[in-house]
Parts: structure tokens; C-alpha cells; sequence
């Protein structure tokens, strides 16, 4: 079987197990929780958009034609989101004890967002697949924290803008193409991630009321544009440059001009 065709499946298969743990979980909480039977179905509704997700880039995984002990962990962060955003519909129903293990389960996605990239340079299968679906997963997480955060009164809507700014942003590259141009290495860009996560679990915290939570959140947000703005900054003249080199080299002089480092 060619090695296309053996990632196919070994994807295809994790992704089912996803599924399954996902549906027990979400049924085994619900009942625990006393939470309305719409619970698991709108987990698994979450868990669906993970599973496209799960397919999408996956060319960026060759050479590799199995799924990697990394993707699990990110797995494993998908089906632990999902299970959050399940409570989205019965934020009513939640108990001060269940915002706290939706808040800790948002500390443990959080956690193993550190270990997926750590196991795959151990086991020397990073790629560009499992860096996108890292990046898929916590923007999503994202948007359901802000979510929740917004439901419980914590912020205004305006808070949803957190999850909202990458897809912003995408969308954006659609109309401006110089946008979808690669970026550098950020250490910038992946502690502002975390931060945001970090901030959206507090402040779905029962102990953190109103206006830390929308101080906190506001923080946050205007530290998640300055980053877009700064990448933006960045791919703006990374174009120019791009442009004046290849002006300069059809008019016959040497294309010698170096690109923007990063910021």
C-alpha cells in the first residue's frame, strides 16, 4: 500500500477513536453533571469540526505514513476541547463545580499544548500537518473559551474577537495574497497564544467576577492584535521587497536585496 494511502488510514482510524472516546465521555459527563441530553450531541457536533480538521494538510505529513504518538497528544486536545464546547448550549445549567472542571480541563489542553510539538521532535516527526493542526485545534479552543466567557457574563461580546482575529486574519489573506505568505519562527507568536488560552480559563472562573474578567480579556485581546498587526507589519514589506526584487531583475540589475527580519 502506498504511503499516501497507509496515512489515510491511519488518520481515518484515529479519528474514529476520537470519536468514540468523545461520545463516552460526553455521555458519562452529561450524566454526572445532570446536564441536558443536547450535551453530547453538541460536543460531538464540536468533535466533527475536529475531525475536518484532522484532514485537512495532509500532504504536509510525507514522509510520514502513519499518524505519530505528537497528533495523538494533539488528538487528545481536540477531544478535550470539544467536550468543553459541548456546554456552550447548557452554560445555564452549570454548577459552580462544573465551571471548574471546564476550567481545568482547559489547563490540561493547555498543558499538552507543549508536549505535541516536544514528542515530535523526540520521535522526528514534526511537520508542517501537525504544526497546522496544533494551530487549528487552539484556535478553536480559543473560540470556545471566549465563548463561554462571553455566555457567562464574564465579557462582553466583543471578547469573541479572540477567537475570531485568525480567521479574520485568513480571510483577509484571501483579498490581500501577500498575506498567506510563510512567517518566520515567532516565539512572540506562541506565548501570545498561550496567554490568550491562559486568560480565557480565568476568566470562566467562578472566583473571577467582573471587571478583572473583562480587564483581563481586554488585555489579552489588544495583546493579540499587536501580534496580528506585527505579522501583518512584517508581510506587507516581505511583498514590497518581493516586488522591487523582481522589478530590479527584469530591468536587468542584480536582485540583491535582503528580506525583513523578523520582529
Amino acid at each position: 500500500m502506498p504511503a499516501a494511502a497507509r496515512l489515510v488510514c491511519s488518520v481515518a482510524l484515529h479519528t474514529a477513536v476520537g470519536a468514540v472516546l468523545t461520545a463516552a465521555a460526553a455521555v458519562a459527563l452529561g450524566d454526572l453533571a445532570g446536564l441536558p441530553g443536547i450535551y453530547p450531541l453538541t460536543a460531538m457536533g464540536f468533535y466533527a469540526v475536529m475531525a475536518v480538521l484532522l484532514l485537512l494538510h495532509l500532504r504536509g505529513h510525507a514522509p510520514h505514513a502513519r499518524f505519530g504518538a505528537a497528533n495523538r497528544v494533539t488528538l487528545l486536545r481536540g477531544v478535550i476541547a470539544s467536550l468543553i464546547g459541548g456546554t456552550i448550549p447548557v452554560v445555564p445549567h452549570l454548577s459552580p463545580e462544573a465551571l471548574w472542571v471546564v476550567s481545568l480541563a482547559a489547563l490540561l489542553a493547555l498543558a499538552l499544548d507543549g508536549v505535541d510539538g516536544w514528542v515530535a521532535r523526540r520521535t522526528r516527526m514534526a511537520s508542517p500537518y501537525g504544526k497546522q493542526l496544533d494551530i487549528n485545534f487552539d484556535t478553536v479552543l480559543m473560540g470556545i473559551l471566549a465563548v463561554l466567557a462571553w455566555q457567562d457574563g464574564k465579557a462582553g461580546a466583543w471578547v469573541l474577537a479572540i477567537g475570531l482575529a485568525r480567521y479574520g486574519f485568513v480571510a483577509a489573506g484571501w483579498i490581500w495574497p501577500m498575506l498567506n505568505a510563510e512567517l518566520p519562527f515567532s516565539q512572540r507568536r506562541r506565548v501570545i497564544c498561550v496567554v490568550q488560552i491562559a486568560v480565557l480559563l480565568a476568566c470562566i472562573l467562578p472566583v473571577v467576577e467582573p471587571p478583572l474578567s473583562s480587564l483581563a480579556a481586554a488585555a489579552a485581546l489588544a495583546l493579540l492584535l499587536f501580534s496580528f498587526a506585527v505579522d501583518t507589519l512584517w508581510l506587507v514589506k516581505a511583498g514590497a521587497d518581493d516586488r522591487a526584487r523582481t522589478d530590479r531583475y527584469r530591468d536587468g540589475e542584480p536582485a540583491a536585496s535582503p528580506t525583513p527580519t523578523d520582529i
